[in-house]
């Protein structure tokens, strides 16, 4: 009876399974990336998880334990040298699994394994953005900003048209100040007549 034995056999014997999980276990540590059936994928995880949590402890006897099950010296090496030291901050969860199409021939459900770290367009893409610092300065510098060119132009303006504005500003106080006398010399006579009548008037009453 198998009480208790839920783990998938794969539908090989201990032996078999267990070469192929260190096969597949040593080119996904190589490759970063393995296309494979979900069953196996689910397995190896299982398989290869504990192996990158032993290779953060480098030392000798981590090495032979890891070499008992990889039976791969080249990739012991790659695994303690270069994947530690990328995974050296994860707590668990280094690999991913990615479900694609089923096989054509057997129709068996294909996904992708890979190792979390090593993919660079989603570690892009899950980075924060970085945010905006809000300060109360900002505005004084916009209205400076503003101002700027507005004085420039005002600088920058062509001497023709600055003269000619002044022309016609000295017109229009020519022809205002002889506009003046003129008015003052009609209303002058006026006067001395009203006085006249005036005095014709005190004349009758005596």
């Amino acid at each position: 009876m198998r009480h208790g034995k839920k783990f998938n056999h794969l539908s090989r014997t201990a032996p078999h399974r267990k070469a192929m999980l260190s096969n597949m276990a040593s080119s996904l540590i190589q490759h970063k990336r393995i296309t494979t059936t979900v069953a196996k994928a689910k397995a190896l995880r299982k398989y290869v998880e504990p192996l990158i949590t032993k290779a953060k402890d480098d030392t000798t006897h981590s090495r032979r334990v890891v070499f008992s099950y990889l039976q791969d010296k080249e990739t012991v090496t790659t695994l303690f040298n270069e994947v530690a030291e990328k995974v050296a901050t994860r707590p668990g969860g280094y690999t991913r699994i990615i479900k694609t199409n089923n096989r054509l021939g057997d129709n068996a459900d294909m996904c992708i394994i890979e190792l979390v770290d090593y993919n660079e367009l989603l570690l892009a893409e899950a980075a924060p953005a970085p945010k905006a610092k809000r300060s109360r300065r900002g505005g004084k510098k916009k209205d400076a900003a503003v101002e700027a060119p507005v004085a420039e132009v005002v600088e920058e303006a062509p001497v023709e048209e600055v003269e000619a504005v002044e022309a016609e500003v000295e017109e229009t106080t020519e022809v205002a100040t002889e506009e003046a006398p003129a008015a003052e010399a009609e209303e002058a006579p006026e006067a001395p007549a009203d006085d006249a009548e005036e005095e014709e008037e005190k004349k009758d009453g005596e």
